[in-house]
């Protein structure tokens, strides 16, 4: 029928998986800014108190982004 309101999915599979996938893509680029803010820094010549910090971060931020995929790994099962 023309007027009938669509129906929506329900939260599935489908859903959480693209949740997962997000929660890792914004762990995956925090690292890749944090990483090319340090090394932009290094290269032109910047302190090297903010070069050492950027890369505290980016250790950190990797360690995070690891802990992430591994719960993600560990939530659907593979």
């Amino acid at each position: 029928m023309r007027g009938s309101p669509a129906e929506l999915p329900e939260p599935g599979p489908l859903m959480s998986s693209t949740l997962t996938n997000s929660i890792v893509l914004i762990a995956v680029i925090a690292v890749a800014i944090v990483l090319v803010l340090g090394l932009f820094n290094m290269l032109r010549g910047g302190s090297p108190n903010l070069s050492q910090k950027l890369m505290r971060w980016r250790v950190g931020l990797q360690f995070v982004a690891m802990v992430v995929i591994m719960a993600v790994l560990w939530w659907r099962g593979g």
